[in-house]
């Protein structure tokens, strides 16, 4: 029988929801504090914890970060009698699975157990079965190229991200590789063949996110349906109407146990919130588990990487792809480049040289001319105050230490190498 610890320092709230909840299966304990409930959370390991959020001497925020702290896979439902909800956000920021406002209905309380305990089992089974088999190690270093301290962060993330079922919130510009990360999740949820439904909040008119994402009465419309046992993919979350966000946080509460959240942002959505330009408890439920996706630029010790890869994808009609190499000079320029358009811009340019040159040996040449021009790139002054100094080291390490070929990209004379 699945266990509730019911935490209220109320004898009375005790009494009514143990009459309420007892019969629908459920087996209930109590504590009439923050503290004693930890005490017996230790000691017997509840399926749930139903906590009020008013009480002394630990309230409900509180024990819900102890109970966080002290097993991250405590799923928490917190009470609280306040009209606004301020309180139920705070504690949605702090990993409550969900919240209930006080007087609340018999039938809300109870499908809400029932999804706190079916998101339980879900967390249990994973931590049992580990990454899937769609996503093994090596096939998520496959696709996340690169060797740098910033991606293997990022990786590091997705590696651990694989096994949980918590909503992902995948944060970067456009063109950092969002979407594949997405997949990666996808494929590790044991079912990669269940549905992966993809919804660009940025491109889909009002009516069609209505009739697709929202539904009618929060329980979401096709496309909901269409992902439940698998996953659902909204990027651009930032791009959502006011009223399509506060309509979205009722499609979450009531459908969100049905398939696996990942949603992309351009923007800081807590900067948003602070701004009042996104709906709080929407970016609480849907941010949980930030993932940064760093730009380019800041990884350019990935480019001759990528590039390696991305030209090993090409079709050139004179040569075999693998066997087209870009000289150190052509290397070294595109490692300088900033990359406005991130991997995107990368492999735009890399697939067209790599799938028209008429010579196995691409040379800085045949890089386009905004690659080539030494206004996109910082003065030498530039370079070398303060951070800067460090695309000198980036550009000479991509030349190999030739300090003629570094500054042959540079644009300077030798001698300004030292």
């Amino acid at each position: 029988m699945s266990s509730v610890l019911i935490v209220d320092d109320l004898v009375s709230i005790h009494e009514m929801l143990e009459a309420v909840i007892q019969p629908t299966g459920f087996a209930t304990s109590f504590a009439t504090d923050g503290e004693k409930a930890m005490v017996r959370y230790k000691a017997e390991k509840f399926d749930l914890v139903l906590a009020d959020i008013d009480m002394k001497p630990m309230d409900g925020i509180t024990l819900l970060k102890q109970l966080k702290l002290y097993d991250p896979s405590a799923v928490v439902i917190i009470m609280t009698a306040y009209a606004s909800t301020e309180s139920a956000v705070q504690a949605l920021k702090y990993g409550a699975f969900d919240y209930l406002q006080k007087p609340f209905r018999v039938d809300e309380l109870i499908a809400t157990l029932r999804r706190g305990l079916e998101f339980r089992k879900f967390q249990a089974e994973r931590s049992l079965v580990g990454l899937a088999p769609g996503a093994k190690a090596a096939d998520i270093e496959g696709r996340l190229i690169g060797k740098s301290t910033k991606l293997a962060k990022l990786i590091t993330q997705v590696k651990k991200l694989a096994t949980v079922r918590t909503p992902v919130l995948l944060v970067g510009e456009n063109g950092t590789g969002k979407s594949a990360v997405a997949e990666i999740l996808h494929a590790a949820s044991g079912a990669p063949e269940s549905a992966f439904v993809r919804i660009d909040c940025a491109l889909c008119s009002e009516a069609n996110l209505r009739e697709g994402l929202l539904g009618q009465n929060g329980e979401g419309g096709s496309w909901v349906r269409q992902a439940k046992g698998g996953t659902l993919f909204l990027q651009h979350l930032q791009c959502l109407s006011e009223a399509a966000q506060k309509e979205l946080v009722s499609v979450l509460r009531n459908t969100a146990h049905g398939f696996r959240l990942l949603c992309t942002s351009g923007e800081d959505l807590e900067k948003l919130v602070d701004e009042g330009k996104f709906h709080d408890e929407l970016f609480y439920r849907v941010a949980s588990l930030p993932v940064q996706c760093p730009p380019l630029r800041d990884r350019l010790e990935d480019v001759p990487l990528l590039v390696k890869h991305y030209t090993a994808q090409a079709t050139n009609p004179l040569f075999d792809s693998n066997l087209i190499e870009f000289t150190d000079d052509a290397l070294a320029m595109m490692s300088a480049y900033h990359w406005p358009g991130n991997l995107t811009e990368l492999y735009q340019v890399v697939s067209k040289i790599a799938a028209t040159t008429e010579s196995r040996v691409v040379t800085s040449q045949q890089l386009p001319l905004r690659l080539r021009e030494l206004k996109h790139w910082p003065t030498l002054s530039e370079f070398l105050a303060g951070q800067e100094k460090q695309y000198v080291d980036q550009v000479l390490h991509a030349c190999r230490g030739d300090k003629a070929a570094a500054a042959k990209v540079l644009g300077v004379g030798v001698e300004k190498l030292g």
